[in-house]
């Protein structure tokens, strides 16, 4: 009882602070949703022409899908994106708020040499949604990151279109494998596997450009902080 009552307290923690940064940086940084990768993430061509190789050491870590832990198994506080539906979302981290996970970097080799030579990828992540998955609208926390997408493995639904769905702001985006976005993630925004196939996406959080010196000093201690949080719950 003790536990789930502190439980309960870091989640309100978690969500009333992640609140009031939103409004620091909405204050501070005005943006649109989606952004111009040339300008914010120049180096996420690397990415995107090895999309194929990417591909391919997403799908030997699929073979043993139970052993990718379920979102809300990593961070508590997501519990009511991850598991609302009882269908998995299930993540494979390979480096986290700037901490390499070894174990995982290890078994995803090209992954890992791409972020290795890009300082500004923050945090790394191959994303399987189960069938049927839907992720309701939520915000991310903070404007110091922005946020790519880049689909691996996206199925067609019924009628022949890509069958995930990525909502952001309102606005509908259905990337296709090897097709890439970059966004502001404290924008509210969904994900819809309209499919009965695990979708397979790379997720990588990227150290904003061009912002204010102060957001950019408060991004920095924010980011060693939660890097810190990493090292303690053991991830690396």
């Amino acid at each position: 009882m003790l536990e789930g009552k502190c439980l309960k307290i870091s989640n309100l923690i978690y969500d009333y602070t992640a609140v009031l940064l939103r409004k620091i940086y909405y204050w501070r940084i005005i943006t649109p949703p989606v952004l111009d990768t040339a300008q914010y993430f120049p180096l996420s061509q690397r990415f995107s022409t090895n999309w194929r190789k990417l591909r391919d050491e997403a799908l030997c870590i699929a073979e043993n899908l139970r052993a990718v832990p379920r979102f809300h198994d990593l961070m508590s506080q997501q519990e009511d994106i991850s598991a609302q539906d009882e269908r998995d979302w299930r993540m494979f981290v390979v480096k986290a708020y700037g901490v390499t996970i070894s174990k995982n970097a290890a078994k995803c080799p090209v992954l890992s040499e791409l972020i290795s030579s890009n300082p500004d990828v923050l945090t790394a992540t191959i994303s399987f949604l189960a069938p049927w998955k839907h992720i309701p609208e939520h915000q991310g926390p903070f404007r110091g990151v922005v946020r790519y997408y880049l689909g691996l493995s996206v199925p067609n639904d019924s009628t022949g279109q890509t069958g995930t769905v990525l909502t952001i702001d309102g606005v509908e985006y259905r990337l296709a494998s090897g097709q890439s976005i970059l966004w502001d993630d404290t924008f509210a925004h969904e994900v819809r596997n309209n499919t009965g196939e695990v979708r397979i996406a790379l997720l990588l959080d990227v150290r904003r450009k061009g912002m204010p010196l102060d957001m950019e000093i408060l991004s920095n201690i924010l980011i060693a902080a939660a890097g810190v949080v990493v090292r303690m719950r053991k991830f690396a």
